[in-house]
């Protein structure tokens, strides 16, 4: 097998491309396209190289993420975490942009992580790593 030389893509199931994209764009993503093809996909991308596929054909009826929010818990991935280089800043951040933490600051790993939901109940850790990181 060939070295995996990094990241391309999140794909993340939402239900509204235009509530969806005034989130992610409040955390400093830009719309770069779509919808595009049969699913359909919407592009956005951070300025940090972090790319987003917004898969528009999520249950709007089905309010809660079932991976995060029942007491079974099925596999999956839970979240996604993304760097940053001060957690207490991107706080007072999100605090200005009206997001809510869900979760933190807390301590994980020598770092200090923060937990917000987007429209649709997905989980985005914001994490700054510990200094040994």
């Amino acid at each position: 097998m060939h070295a995996i030389v990094g990241m391309d893509h999140i794909g993340l199931r939402v239900t509204e491309l235009a509530r969806t994209r005034r989130f992610y764009e409040k955390l400093g993503f830009v719309f770069l396209d779509g919808p595009l093809g049969p699913e359909p996909v919407a592009i956005m991308e951070h300025p940090a190289g972090v790319n987003l596929n917004l898969i528009l054909n999520g249950d709007e009826s089905l309010r809660a993420n079932p991976l995060m929010d029942y007491p079974e818990k099925p596999a999956g991935y839970t979240h996604v975490a993304l760097r940053v280089s001060d957690a207490r800043e991107v706080q007072e951040d999100l605090r200005a942009q009206g997001i809510a933490v869900s979760e933190g600051p807390v301590e994980l790993g020598g770092g200090l992580s923060l937990f917000v939901r987007d429209p649709d109940r997905n989980v985005v850790e914001l994490h700054q790593p510990g200094t040994g990181s």
